[in-house]
């Protein structure tokens, strides 16, 4: 910069007259009075437009509504969906040394020896599907889902893998796809969040809120965590002495403070600001409404197994219906519980009892209401477990090479099993479907190309399948 760049024309400030001032700046001054006046119409004409309005998809998708079903920590594809024989038959025995070839295991000895299938299996249904004894719920929907028994991904230790799923990434900081489906499609939902979030079980994700965050896209598409109980956002009811038109009014003054903000700086997260105020205002009504299953009728509860007052996952699972009945775009249901590298029988039986009587019946009840047609239903967890044992003879440590997901409704083919793995189950071999190929096809059935749905950050396009993925077309209906 010039040194002197502070003088006018050069000459110095001292030399400038008093007429000068009046004649150059009386623009600026009438400008400044002229905005004054119209201070009205430029907040108008900024007031920010409601980042949540439904959108068109890319084309017109099957699915309008997602429910993700996410079982964090990993279910053994070999005790529920993919019964090996020959594993039961080298039980106690070592590996194919080329099997082992280049595999690394998270924390094991590959060269452990196998441990054959704890459960017995049947077929069911018209499709002959295959399932295990402990997902007996599960046996009456096997004609309206369809099994991936070919899925893999790159991660094999729980947060990266779980992060790797719902954003396509190992690293943080990604959207994630509840994010991202909102991002595209918006909410049909004036009153509640357009992606809620439950979490149960023994713990919380590893991953943590990554696997609902919203990345870089600005924050008003990341998901909501609500609790199952009682108002599901704290500090959701007034306190007292606070009544609403006290709050309707500081609400009020809130937003005009805000939207001046806005036209000023035309920050996406000041219109997220807003838009959040706003909400909580309108949830302390719709919210209520939404917990207060009452009017639920006994035959109802009894499908999913709720208790009425209990949280659980069979209630997240009624309230993850009920959320898409009014309108909400991407509803998941994390329960981690499933990191079985020991107890394995027990667990497994345990965990079974607590969630697939709820997911079958969240498949049934959606079917009977006529919604199952437009919401995506999607089960499954971040990697499987190895062949090999883990814990004794009672356990299986993580594995990224095979595991088994099911999808149902919202434009999926129902009563087929895509895929194959070998013979113990370590590797897919037939119609392989990576995470990044899972998360187009799911894009897919919501309308989008996984390869425009994009969002322009750090000087490139980002995208959920970063540079991967395709639709896997065997699962489309």
């Amino acid at each position: 910069m010039n040194c002197q760049s502070h003088f006018y024309k050069g000459l110095s400030p001292q030399l400038v007259a008093r007429r000068w001032f009046l004649k150059q700046c009386g623009v600026g001054l009438g400008a400044m009075a002229l905005g004054s006046l119209m201070q009205d119409r430029v907040v108008a004409a900024t007031a920010p437009e409601n980042p949540m309005a439904p959108k068109k998809p890319h084309f017109q998708g099957k699915a309008k509504n997602v429910i993700y079903l996410f079982m964090a920590g990993a279910p053994s594809h070999l005790e529920l969906f993919d019964y090996k024989p020959q594993l039961a038959k080298f039980d106690g025995t070592l590996p194919p040394a080329d099997l082992l070839k280049d595999y690394r295991a998270a924390f094991i000895n590959p060269s452990s020896k196998l441990l054959g299938p704890k459960f017995k299996f049947a077929k069911h249904g018209e499709s002959g599907a295959e399932l295990s004894e402990i997902l007996p719920n599960m046996a009456t929907v096997a004609d309206d889902i369809a099994i991936v028994k070919s899925m893999h991904t790159d991660a094999f230790n729980h947060a990266p893998g779980q992060i790797m799923m719902h954003t396509g990434a190992q690293q943080f900081g990604r959207p994630s796809i509840g994010a991202w489906t909102l991002y595209g499609l918006g909410s049909e939902s004036q009153d509640l969040p357009g992606f809620v979030v439950f979490s149960s079980g023994a713990k919380g994700p590893s991953g943590g809120s990554s696997n609902w965050g919203s990345g870089f896209l600005p924050t008003v598409y990341n998901g909501v965590l609500f609790r199952s109980q009682g108002d599901p956002i704290l500090y959701l009811s007034n306190p007292k002495g606070v009544d609403p038109q006290i709050q309707r009014d500081t609400l009020d003054s809130i937003r005009s403070l805000n939207e001046k903000h806005l036209g000023v700086m035309g920050d996406p997260e000041i219109s997220t600001r807003i838009n959040s105020y706003e909400m909580a205002f309108r949830m302390q009504t719709s919210a209520p409404e939404l917990m207060d299953i009452s009017k639920e009728p006994p035959h109802i509860l009894d499908m999913y197994g709720v208790e009425p007052g209990k949280p659980s996952f069979a209630m997240n699972c009624l309230l993850a219906r009920r959320l898409v009945e009014r309108g909400v775009r991407f509803v998941e249901l994390l329960h981690e519980s499933w990191d079985q590298h020991g107890n394995l029988t027990a667990d497994l039986k345990k965990n079974c009892k607590v969630t697939e009587q709820a997911c079958a019946a969240l498949v049934k009840d959606l079917k009977q209401r006529g919604l199952l047609d437009s919401t995506l239903v999607v089960w499954g967890g971040e990697f499987g477990r190895t062949p090999m044992v883990q814990g004794g003879n009672d356990g299986r440590d993580h594995h990224p090479n095979c595991f088994t997901m099911w999808l149902a409704g919202g434009g999926v083919k129902p009563g087929i099993t895509l895929g194959e793995s070998d013979d113990f189950g370590f590797n897919a071999t037939k119609d392989k479907v990576h995470v990044h190929d899972l998360n187009a096809t799911i894009l897919k059935l919501l309308g989008f190309d996984h390869t425009k749905l994009t969002y322009r950050f750090q000087g490139r396009d980002f995208r959920l399948t970063d540079v991967h993925g395709e639709v896997v077309t065997q699962l489309l209906a």
